[in-house]
């Protein structure tokens, strides 16, 4: 699309061109959404296309959400080798929700794998005509003119709010910081037009600031004078924090005071790690490193914690696994800091004895079990999209992770919905994948928190060679302790390195030991040289040998590698 309307060169050899980022490009998925105004002339009249692409993992879906909103249309994209898959029926339904026109396409037609005619069906099982489905190839280009033509035809041109005619009004849907300009943010304008000499106003924020640049992106940026209602464009704002003008958020002029656009609430973080720095000297690189990237990330959120044993670090909240494992790596990546991550965790609700309530994100943080009152954790709506083929599976696991079943929905003639009530702690910790892999990825999720409910967590502590390794101690479920402690200690006895001495791996619950691993040690020929004589010599030595283990046994160092931390994750 970008080739045909001359926003690129169609010799441009950049692939995945929207995926700015290594680490979209090495996955293969989109992390930040960019926003990219075309220009294309249609029966003789000049038309203005603006297209945005979001991410599709479940992690990201707030993004999703508020770029649907600042659209009058949504073009449903699907692989002809793959057919519908469940997230593309997670959007759909939340596209349906906003009133948008939405234009199926069945893409790579070109691929040899190809099942064009069953994909066209499928389609049709969702409700659409035959007559409105598109036939594309982005890689040859055969019929993407046509899918053009039929956005112009078919979606909406913007209309100016009555209530709002003239007055400077728009959509924050995205937002990063920029060293030299502040805040930019990128806005769908709703009413009236920004200008840049104006004084841009945030509405929920309460802030405000002298625009520095006003433009849009095609798809690198083009600075203008000005952008008016239902265009999509960028404006640096000078502001110094992210806080500042989030996602969501109301843009107007200094001065006026336009109806907020609803809907607006900020993302909040579900699941809670630590970062360590691996070399305690690197702390003040680290804490630059969390800066800068909860500038360019409003859903990331940092504050300094201590750990006795490993020293200082940061707590950080993310919307999901995937958003802390991304932002683990680009610390490793563009910061060059090795880092240590603790167990995953969700805010707690304790009440004490003493009838104080506390918000607990963390193992470190959780209080003595006999001061402890009373538990809460986190509940979430669960909705599985899925083919009926792997329905029985998928129940089997929500069964296993505490789900409590609502109902079935039957989407079409393939596919279900079906809805769960489900404690966050066992969503977040690789049910995504789980999921995708008992269902070869065409099952997907969206869920909603609603409450928290009352439950018995204890603290289980992780010691290797004796001592407690903090980053390891995670909250579990009373009743499943000694299970998620046999778990733990037999996936690290599967991923610890073999030492020189033999090391044991224990999980206990307040001093009691629940599970038991041992890592067998390294064992050295110390006889091989030997060549006949008294056996008494070969005795020596291996006497010999036996002392030096039991000697670093005690004072030997336990090196566990970084990864060792991550990997436990998995269950």
């Amino acid at each position: 699309m970008m080739e045909l309307t001359g926003s690129i060169k169609k010799d441009s050899k950049t692939k995945q061109l929207l995926d700015s980022m290594d680490l979209e490009r090495e996955r293969g998925i989109t992390i930040k959404l960019k926003a990219i105004r075309m220009n294309y002339v249609y029966k003789d009249e000049a038309y203005q296309l603006n297209l945005i692409d979001t991410p599709g993992h479940v992690d990201f879906g707030y993004e999703v959400s508020r770029s649907l909103a600042a659209c009058e249309g949504a073009i449903l994209v699907v692989d002809a080798s793959q057919g519908v898959q469940a997230q593309t029926i997670v959007n759909l339904e939340k596209a349906k929700a906003e009133g948008l026109k939405i234009i199926p396409v069945v893409n790579k037609i070109d691929l040899p794998s190809a099942q064009v005619e069953s994909c066209a069906l499928e389609l049709i099982d969702l409700g659409f005509k035959e007559s409105d489905v598109y036939y594309t190839s982005g890689k040859t280009g055969h019929g993407v003119e046509d899918l053009i033509n039929g956005i112009i035809e078919n979606v909406p041109a913007p209309i100016e709010n009555e209530n709002d005619k003239g007055v400077p009004k728009a959509l924050v849907f995205d937002s990063f910081f920029d060293d030299y300009r502040g805040v930019i943010v990128f806005v769908r304008v709703l009413s009236g037009n920004f200008k840049s000499t104006d004084f841009v106003k945030f509405v929920a924020a309460r802030s405000e600031s002298k625009i520095v640049d006003i433009g849009f992106l095609s798809p690198t940026e083009k600075k203008v004078e000005s952008i008016s209602y239902g265009e999509v464009g960028f404006i640096a704002t000078g502001l110094k924090h992210i806080e500042d003008a989030r996602v969501g958020d109301t843009a107007t002029i200094s001065g006026e005071t336009p109806t907020p656009i609803p809907g607006y609430k900020v993302p909040i973080p579900v699941v809670f790690l630590s970062f360590y720095p691996d070399d305690s000297s690197e702390y003040l690189k680290l804490r630059e490193a969390m800066e800068r990237l909860s500038l360019n990330d409003a859903a990331f959120s940092f504050e300094p914690e201590s750990i006795g044993s490993i020293g200082k670090g940061f707590r950080c909240g993310f919307l999901g696994l995937l958003h802390a494992d991304i932002i683990r790596e680009r610390v490793e990546r563009e910061f060059g800091i090795s880092v240590i991550t603790t167990s995953p965790s969700v805010r707690y609700l304790v009440t004490t004895t003493q009838g104080l309530e506390m918000e607990i994100k963390s193992a470190a943080e959780f209080p003595d079990i006999t001061t402890i009152a009373k538990t809460k954790e986190p509940w979430a709506n669960l909705s599985v999209y899925t083919p009926v083929s792997y329905m029985s599976e998928i129940m089997n696991l929500c069964k296993e992770r505490r789900a409590i079943f609502l109902e079935t929905v039957q989407l079409d003639t393939k596919r279900v919905k079906i809805s769960y009530e489900i404690p966050l702690i066992e969503l977040i910790i690789d049910f995504y994948d789980k999921l995708k892999s008992m269902s070869s990825g065409y099952a997907s999720i969206d869920y909603t928190l609603i409450d928290y409910r009352e439950s018995l967590v204890s603290k289980m502590d992780i010691l290797i060679g004796g001592d407690i390794v903090a980053p390891l101690s995670t909250l579990v479920q009373r009743q499943n302790a000694e299970t998620e402690g046999k778990r733990i200690v037999a996936k690290l006895k599967s991923i610890m390195p073999r030492q020189q001495f033999a090391i044991s791996i224990q999980a206990a619950v307040g001093g009691k030991i629940l599970a038991r691993e041992d890592v067998s040690a390294f064992r050295k020929d110390v006889t091989g040289y030997l060549y006949g004589g008294d056996v008494t010599r070969k005795m020596k030595l291996l006497e010999k040998q036996k002392r030096g283990k039991k000697r670093l046994k005690r004072f030997g160092n336990i090196d566990i590698p970084q990864d060792v931390f991550w990997k436990v994750m998995e269950r």
